[in-house]
């Protein structure tokens, strides 16, 4: 069993390492400590077809895969996280949803202009008391003539508030089961419906460059059409769309943790201390070794996941695997790279602060590290 590339994989790897290299990498880190959007970066992104990737021709896409989606996460986050996470999430998190349970005519209105890069969806699970535990959902949507009414408060909403913001789509409780638990649907809400609005703009500890916002539904109400699937399998639907996103989240974090594999190695050949590079030194080279072994592990990880997804296997357990695995690489070479540069690595002006900054969000983000282990745990059939 091979693990490598396929000739148009590569070129799309090589292509967008590039891109990294020359275009996001001389300007983010202004991006980022001025907090602001990058929507010149995000628009070349578009015009180069990136969210588009998995997506088919019939609807804009670029008639690719979920792991040519995933290789171009990987090379964007060894440059920088916030870029990585608006692609991720506008294509996994706001694109994929339309795409999997949408009806004609929401893939029809919607996903061109997702595709092209020229407007961002975003994904409304979280709230302030329901984070990992989604089914606690308090959102709630009310059929009223012919329409949702919608009220509830979303929180930690990754591309929600830029000003290419198109749709939100929300899990709400759209009745109750017969088995008394409550009936989640999910529903489509496009930006500037009244009684839709931002709430708090987050002060984060990482990926300043990428916009997170609270929302807000005070008798938002949209048309009944604007339901995506089925009502009442929201929730199952959300659950295999982060499914998906867990592997999309794994390749971020491998491509951050084989940044910070990239800087540390560079660093060690240009740093002298006691009359040497400090590359001449074996605890130098040890860390920066078992970091390398951190990243290539955790890619295989993912790449095994995507590969039983793309399969039509199940890949559940892998996902979650690929999803914690990676992410606690990307914690561990952010630290140890820091270390490597030692003072300089708490200085913002290197890209290893950056860096440290970002990973921790991965261990948390769609499912945390407890939520990861629980999941497999249950694939492994464990009492739930």
């Amino acid at each position: 069993m091979s693990h490598r590339l396929t000739p148009e994989h590569e070129d799309l790897r090589r292509t967008v390492e590039d891109f990294a290299r020359t275009e996001v990498a001389p300007v983010i880190g202004d991006y980022y400590e001025r907090g602001a959007f990058p929507y010149e970066v995000i628009a070349a992104m578009g015009r180069m077809g990136l969210f588009g990737l998995p997506f088919p021709e019939e609807h804009g896409g670029m008639g690719g895969d979920y792991f040519a989606l995933c290789l171009a996460l990987e090379e964007l986050a060894r440059v920088d996280s916030s870029v990585a996470i608006t692609l991720e999430a506008g294509v996994s998190l706001g694109a994929m949803p339309i795409h999997r349970f949408g009806s004609a005519e929401q893939k029809k209105t919607w996903l061109p202009r997702l595709c092209s890069g020229e407007a961002l969806g975003a994904f409304g699970l979280t709230e302030p008391g329901a984070g990992s535990d989604a089914g606690g959902t308090r959102t709630t949507a009310e059929l009223v003539d012919g329409g949702w009414v919608v009220n509830g408060v979303k929180s930690f909403i990754t591309n929600s508030g830029t000003d290419i913001t198109a749709l939100v789509t929300v899990t709400a409780v759209t009745g109750t089961r017969p088995d008394g638990r409550p009936e989640i649907s999910a529903i489509l809400v496009p930006s500037g419906t009244p009684g839709f609005a931002l709430g708090q703009k987050y002060s984060k500890v990482g990926w300043n460059a990428s916009d997170t916002n609270e929302l807000v539904f005070t008798d938002c109400r949209v048309p009944e059409a604007n339901l995506v699937g089925e009502r009442g399998r929201g929730y199952a639907q959300f659950l295999r769309i982060l499914d998906e996103g867990r592997v999309a989240i794994a390749a971020l974090s491998v491509g951050l943790a084989q940044g910070c594999v990239d800087e540390s190695v560079r660093y060690a050949g240009e740093r002298s201390a006691f009359g040497r590079n400090i590359g001449h030194y074996q605890a130098i080279q040890f860390k920066i070794a078992d970091m390398e072994a951190r990243a290539h592990t955790a890619r295989l990880a993912y790449y095994d996941a995507a590969s039983r997804m793309l399969a039509g296997e199940p890949f559940k357990k892998q996902a979650a695997i690929a999803k914690l695995v990676a992410s606690n690489a990307a914690m561990d070479n952010a630290r140890d790279a820091t270390q490597v540069f030692g003072g300089y690595g708490f200085m913002n002006e290197y890209p290893v602060g950056r860096f440290y900054r970002d990973a921790k969000i991965l261990e948390i983000g769609e499912g945390t590290s407890e939520v990861q282990r629980m999941l497999i745990a249950r694939e492994l059939g464990l009492p739930a």
